[in-house]
């Protein structure tokens, strides 16, 4: 059974997350309006909370989620949940995650 509460979408979106005084450039492997998991060389553990900055093609400014908390933490990759998100951030990511699915439901990229 799937524990997760959103829908979520293999989406690769390049963002920056700043966890130790410095920004690194990642790139997510999947992506809800609750979380992400990405690829990324930032040094994190559980209950680590971090910004991120994701730049969605097409917006004007950056989706700037102020916390989000590790969850867990994989060889290469992490997963983090979206804490607090301001509903314009909602709001670009569930546009850009029912663009990703109406794009993978037409067969068109």
């Amino acid at each position: 059974m799937d524990r997760r509460k959103h829908r979520r979408v293999p989406a690769q979106v390049q963002g920056f997350l700043l966890g130790n005084s410095h920004e690194i450039e990642g790139v997510t492997l999947d992506l809800s309006v609750g979380g992400a998991r990405f690829d990324c060389d930032l040094e994190v553990y559980p209950g680590k909370v971090i910004r991120v900055r994701l730049i969605i093609p097409g917006a004007e400014e950056p989706v700037s989620i102020e916390d989000a908390r590790v969850q867990w933490v994989g060889e290469d990759t992490f997963g983090v949940s979206f804490q607090n998100v301001r509903p314009a951030e909602l709001d670009e990511l569930e546009q850009l995650i029912d663009e990703f699915e109406e794009g993978e439901g037409s067969g068109h990229a």
